[in-house]
């Protein structure tokens, strides 16, 4: 089933890429023929990352043989979550749905993921590899030491949160703004602009076939800093002066009741009772400085806040049926 330029999409599928040339072809054949097979009017947008192999030329030719590809080139790469923003803005589907571009992500699993949107009500279901094939020292491991990090922190129940399979509610995708490295925390995002009802489905994990892996050790340490930011954010991102002001508050009260103290035992032991030669002094100052230091960071972060400009901004080279 095709639809017109004019019609709504059912399916927006949103594919970042990375020199995956190799894989295009088998990945795009696959999602047209679930979705025909199911008949499912559905665009398929593929954001190349600033491939450096002929990942671009097998886009342009897949967009001719298919009617369903739409494409946006970036100039150089910027990274996952910038072509998951790109991409959202673009889909227009009722349900939308990522996926990794390297084929061990299956399309197979499309109808149960549109389904559970469409009939359960879920705003968002994330897939979880139960069974995997990567390695188990350096992969299986560390993800399952940070995803059970993950629930314990933002009390969101998902085995997988950074699996690449997904499917969210339309309003989800515009509701939530994804920027640097926080394509691994689309749950909490959307936890945090109010849909709750997120769940999960066992998806099947296959093998790669094709290239190597493009993620290193470094994305779990990445991953453990935007946690932390995230939940700064979500929670004082808005009102930074509540955070920093309380510490600040605190801190400075600290030191003022200190520097008090150290006045009254002045005052009654006399003269010969020296302040400066005593630790709490320097605990004293060090508090107030410290306490200042926080309410001028509250007021400069509330500034900041009230005056940001829009932080993503990616040069886009070319783009096809968008």
């Amino acid at each position: 089933m095709y639809f017109s330029t004019q019609m709504q999409p059912d399916i927006s599928i949103v594919i970042p890429l990375y020199n995956e040339e190799e894989s295009l072809p088998e990945l795009v054949e696959w999602i047209n023929r679930v979705c025909k097979s199911n008949s499912y009017a559905h665009e398929v947008i593929l954001i190349d990352d600033g491939s450096t192999d002929s990942s671009w030329d097998v886009v342009v030719q897949l967009s001719q043989r298919y009617p369903e590809v739409k494409a946006i080139r970036f100039q150089r790469n910027y990274g996952k979550s910038p072509a998951l923003y790109v991409g959202f803005k673009a889909a227009e589907g009722n349900v939308v749905i990522t996926m990794d571009a390297d084929l061990q992500d299956s399309p197979d699993e499309i109808p149960e993921l549109y389904r559970m949107i469409t009939a359960e009500g879920y705003d968002l279901v994330s897939g979880w590899k139960k069974v995997r094939y990567d390695n188990a020292v350096t992969k299986n491991l560390p993800s399952k030491l940070y995803n059970g990090v993950n629930r314990l922190i933002t009390g969101i129940k998902l085995h997988d949160m950074n699996c690449g399979l997904k499917a969210y509610k339309r309003k989800v995708i515009k509701s939530i703004e994804v920027y640097g490295e926080m394509h691994r925390f689309i749950p909490v995002l959307a936890k945090h602009a109010g849909f709750k009802k997120i769940g999960e489905k066992v998806v099947q994990h296959r093998a790669r076939k094709y290239g190597t892996s493009k993620f290193g050790w470094e994305r779990f340490i990445n991953g453990f800093l935007d946690l932390l930011s995230i939940q700064f954010i979500s929670r004082f991102g808005k009102k930074p002066m509540h955070f920093f002001g309380v510490f600040g508050a605190v801190t400075f009260l600290t030191g003022f009741i200190l520097t008090a103290q150290l006045i009254i035992d002045k005052l009654r032991m006399g003269a010969n009772v020296g302040i400066t030669n005593k630790p709490a002094f320097y605990i004293a100052l060090t508090s107030m400085i410290m306490g200042t230091l926080f309410f001028l960071s509250g007021f400069i972060a509330e500034l900041i806040v009230r005056n940001a400009a829009d932080r993503n901004h990616y040069i886009t080279e070319e783009k096809i049926g968008l």
